[in-house]
């Protein structure tokens, strides 16, 4: 049976510093999730524990505490939308997640990307596609590597334009640097971890402009035996509604079913 494309698990409100759309709220969230048919959605703001010491973080996490993020509790309630509070951590430039185990049973969900490569995570101004490739591996080794609740984890947007975003070249360049077999040797420990991958809207729109070749990535981890979930990373008002048509789109390009899919376990 073909994935039936249902959630979207990565969605933002306006408490992430990023956003800037101030009808990006719970309300409005789960009525267009209502409209776009989905059945389960995950609140997702970005976030880094008071509790995890990190001279390497970014800035950008200052004000992104557990108490910021719990201003939109509760959430709202709709019949037939299942909406689960989650959050957006990150990873350091020595690669300590913001999460404590603390906090582990606060969320339903904990996003984890690898490759928010723009921050200090690395060294912003190498561009050399060598040098990315590299760390997207590194990272998502030390990741796989961590004392995480992998059950209720998902890896965000791993094919993300911030993984080089000097330039198309070098973007296309970093991916075909990295080795097949370490994607393979990692994908299989993400299958054996249990972990989400996630499909990511604005990852699913590069590739196609970028060459649909590089669906090759989430292809291998399929064949590895991952497990997939749906994240549009909204920011603002309409995105996970229209998110739906790059899902599918990147359904039938991976040839994902229905058993593919990734589920939450509480």
């Amino acid at each position: 049976m073909r994935y039936v494309v249902d959630h979207d698990l990565h969605i933002h409100t306006i408490l992430s510093v990023c956003a800037a759309d101030e009808g990006q709220i719970p309300d409005s969230i789960i009525k267009e999730a209502k409209e776009a048919g989905y059945k389960q959605i995950v609140l997702t703001d970005h976030y880094w524990d008071k509790l995890v010491p990190s001279k390497t973080r970014d800035d950008f996490y200052e004000t992104q505490d557990y108490e910021h993020i719990c201003k939109a509790l509760p959430l709202p309630k709709i019949g037939g939308v299942e909406f689960l509070f989650g959050c957006e951590t990150d990873m350091d430039k020595e690669n300590i997640i913001g999460i404590p185990k603390e906090r582990y049973d606060d969320f339903a969900f904990i996003l984890v990307p690898t490759t928010h490569l723009h921050m200090h995570a690395a060294d912003v101004n190498n561009f050399d596609p060598e040098y990315r490739a590299k760390l997207w591996v590194e990272r998502l080794e030390c990741l796989l590597n961590s004392d995480l609740p992998f059950h209720k984890v998902g890896i965000a947007h791993l094919t993300c334009g911030l993984t080089n975003r000097s330039t198309s070249e070098n973007w296309r360049k970093t991916f075909d640097s990295i080795k097949k077999e370490d994607m393979r040797r990692l994908f299989t420990k993400a299958a054996k971890l249990g972990v989400g991958i996630e499909l990511n809207r604005d990852d699913i729109k590069r590739i196609l402009n970028e060459g649909v070749q590089y669906f090759d990535v989430y292809k291998i981890a399929k064949e590895c035996g991952c497990k997939f979930y749906m994240g549009s990373d909204a920011h603002s008002r309409g995105v996970s509604k229209n998110a739906r048509e790059y899902f599918e789109k990147a359904v039938d390009y991976i040839g994902l079913e229905e058993s593919d899919k990734f589920y939450i376990k509480k």
